[in-house]
């Protein structure tokens, strides 16, 4: 499992005045909750940013005022005008605490509707489940081998342990479609396949 370490400090000054200061020494105020104590702090902008811009699911390990919180991404607030990161909210993994998260979800496989012609659509990037920290994961696997032509795979579909999925279950999560070529050539099929018309036949004198 991913982690990286982010340096921070305790926050004592509050208001907008604290905190445009803050922000002008590209510090980024933040809260750590979930635990025994709501913890409020600050970190430099850059030491957030492999947390913030990325895809993958990963835990953060935050030092703050001589002790280290591990701790999930729940929330972001970026400002409206300059779209600068301005606040996060972390939530601190508790081991015998059940949390809510997002965990991408990773196609696996060769499907045999790709093969046969079709276009793999991914639609779904992750899944929202409830589970003990223990169990949180990078990512999801999902064997997509028996995803035919026009067919889908779907939320209900997947069987992860230790987790209960709180997506809807009808909800698509990847399908293949046609593609313009194949249903080009489905099409031009019947024609080349029906058998010629037999010439009529000669009138008898």
């Amino acid at each position: 499992m991913k982690s990286i370490t982010i340096e921070g400090q305790l926050r004592t000054g509050f208001g907008k005045t604290a905190t445009r200061q803050l922000r002008s020494q590209e510090q980024v105020p933040g809260v750590i909750y979930g635990g025994a104590a709501e913890i409020n702090f600050y970190a430099p902008a850059a030491a957030l940013k492999p947390l913030v811009y990325t895809s993958s699911f990963q835990i953060a390990e935050v030092s703050v005022d001589g002790k280290t919180y591990r701790t999930i991404l729940k929330d972001l607030q970026f400002d409206k005008v300059n779209d600068q990161l301005i606040h996060v909210d972390l939530l601190e993994l508790v081991e015998d605490k059940q949390v809510v998260a997002d965990i991408p979800l990773k196609l696996v496989g060769a499907s045999k509707g790709v093969k046969d012609g079709g276009k793999l659509v991914s639609k779904m990037k992750s899944l929202k489940v409830k589970t003990y920290p223990k169990y949180l994961k990078e990512h999801i696997e999902v064997p997509i081998d028996d995803l035919e032509l026009n067919g889908n795979i779907r939320v209900e579909d997947v069987q992860e342990a230790n987790y209960e999925i709180l997506n809807s279950p009808r909800i698509p999560i990847a399908s293949v479609v046609m593609t313009r070529q194949l249903k080009q050539e489905e099409a031009a099929a019947p024609a080349k396949a029906a058998p010629a018309k037999a010439a009529p036949a000669a009138a008898k004198k």
